[in-house]
């Protein structure tokens, strides 16, 4: 299958890379020329522009956009928009909001549009493992894009989550479940690392408990990998950022009146980080760098 690709930065270089390793065309591009010359290396086909891009696609088109949510990827869903017909279908894998994923699809759609939101998972070992994918949209587009799911996603990895939104909504709750899990973590291995007269190796404790443990994640694997470069994180600030969905989880447990405490405490943790550093706000920013690539402030 052809697709077209817009956004090339860590995940999108490497999804581009994954769909041309799985026998796919993809017709690529950025607003950075070195991204798109990069991944003309990695075989795919280069644009100078979005026109560009359309214009090596074959009608109906599909477009996938992997870049950063808010303005960034509604500048580029309209612009895309300007150059596409009656027919294609645009793909935003991005972090949206699941609303602004129901309203893009009900605007793309007044102009013979098909929209799909997918939200996407695996961070930077999505090249290497593939990505946990949650669709969102009507079934005939979905359909369409199922070799494109197949090649990205492992084995069981991507399933139809509804109708539009219903893909980012999932991924929304996905993210405010990391923190909460990234949290408890962190605060276990902070209180193994205070008892000072056991010299506990805490890369080795996280490998034991990957071991069977009822608490084994690939995230303890994750953990075993950082604390295995710093056992004391010393090398990091414990600064931890939040991208959004973990708000956008909170405030739509407001909304439904579900208790969430577990994860608005983890969302509050971060928020407490950027005022004084601790261990755990370390050990978060130590895994979220591993899974997903994410910037480590260093000390």
């Amino acid at each position: 299958m052809k697709i077209g690709f817009v956004g090339l930065g860590k995940m999108g270089a490497a999804m581009t890379e994954r769909l041309v390793g799985h026998g796919h065309a993809v017709v690529a591009y950025d607003v950075n020329p070195a991204a798109v010359a990069a991944a003309g290396l990695k075989g795919a086909e280069p644009a100078s522009s979005l026109k560009d891009l359309a214009a090596r696609l074959e009608p109906p088109r599909a477009v996938w956009v992997m870049v950063p949510a808010g303005e960034p990827t509604e500048e580029t869903i309209w612009s895309l928009a300007d150059v596409l017909g009656g027919g294609d279908l645009i793909i935003d894998g991005g972090n949206s909001h699941y609303t602004d994923s129901v309203r893009r699809a009900r605007a793309l759609g007044d102009h013979s549009l098909s929209f799909i939101d997918c939200g996407t998972s695996g961070g930077v070992w999505g090249l290497q493992e593939g990505y946990c994918l949650m669709v969102g949209g009507d079934t005939p587009s979905v359909d369409r894009l199922r070799p494109i799911f197949e090649a990205l996603a492992p084995p069981g990895g991507y399933a139809h989550m509804g109708p539009s939104g219903a893909g980012h909504f999932v991924k929304m709750v996905h993210n405010g479940i990391e923190y909460g899990l990234l949290q408890a973590y962190a605060e276990g291995f902070e209180l193994l690392e205070a008892k000072k007269d056991y010299g506990l190796d805490t890369a080795a404790i996280a490998r034991l408990w990957g071991r069977g443990s009822v608490v084994r994640s690939w995230l303890l694997e994750l953990a075993a990998n950082a604390l295995g470069k710093d056992p004391h994180l010393a090398g990091i600030e414990g600064f931890v950022a939040d991208s959004g969905e973990g708000r956008w989880t909170v405030d739509e447990a407001i909304d439904l009146a579900v208790p969430v405490p577990a994860l608005c405490e983890a969302l509050f943790a971060r928020f407490r980080s950027r005022q004084e550093g601790s261990y755990a706000a370390k050990f978060v920013a130590a895994l979220r760098n591993e899974f997903g690539g994410h910037e480590v402030r260093k000390t």
